[in-house]
Formats: structure tokens, sequence, C-alpha cells
């Protein structure tokens, strides 16, 4: 078996992995709920809807700028949640990356890799 299924560094890195995941995952489903609410112009008065446009918007205000809002009937098409969304799953992917490059690997699996990468 290759040393660095065995190190320890592996359930660590794959409890990291799961987390990021985890936390990626409520991201976008506040963030889903946020665009499809506002495309079919729920009731901001609403507990729920209010409720997560309050908890969604740290999440969407650094993009709420960068695109219009598109007018869709009553409701508003927000391209910046779903540029939002785009984002933090770059985020998630790269923060794996990440952890992935701190993985324990044998010197074997190393230099298999390096050939692999410059060829």
């Amino acid at each position: 078996m290759d040393s660095s299924y065995t190190s320890p560094t592996t359930k660590p890195l794959y409890r990291g992995t799961q987390v990021v995941w985890y936390i990626l995952g409520l991201i976008e489903v506040l963030l889903a709920f946020r665009f499809f609410f506002k495309l079919l112009a729920a009731n901001p008065q609403a507990g729920f809807s209010s409720f997560i446009y309050a908890v969604s918007y740290p999440f969407a205000a650094p993009f709420l700028k960068v695109f219009n809002a598109t007018k869709v009937e009553s409701g508003t098409f927000e391209w910046t949640t779903l540029l939002a969304m785009f984002v933090f799953l770059l985020i998630a992917w790269g923060i794996v990356k990440l952890f992935f490059m701190s993985k324990t690997v044998s010197t074997t699996e190393a230099a298999a890799k390096l050939d692999k990468e410059n060829k």
C-alpha cells in the first residue's frame, strides 16, 4: 500500500476537505435560495425570505455592483448571485487543492508525479 494513504496527515486532510465542501454547500444553498426568491419576487417581509436575504447578504454583497440586475416579469434575475456562487466554488476548490499540496507523499510517488508533469 502507498505510504501516503497511511500517513498521519491523511485523516486530517480528508476531514479538512469535508469541512470545506460542507461550508461551500451551505453557502451555495443560501445563495441559490436568494437567487430563486429574487427571481420569483418572494415577499421580502415574509419571515423565511427575510431570513434568507439577511443571511445570504454577506456572501452576495461583494458582488452586488458587478452586474446590473435584470427585471423578469415581477422578479429580478440577479446575475451577481450566480457570480458569487461561482466565485465561492472556485475559492473552495483552491483551498482543497492547497490541502492536497500539503499531503505527505513518498519519494517514489513524488518522482513519478514530477516526471509526469515534465513531459
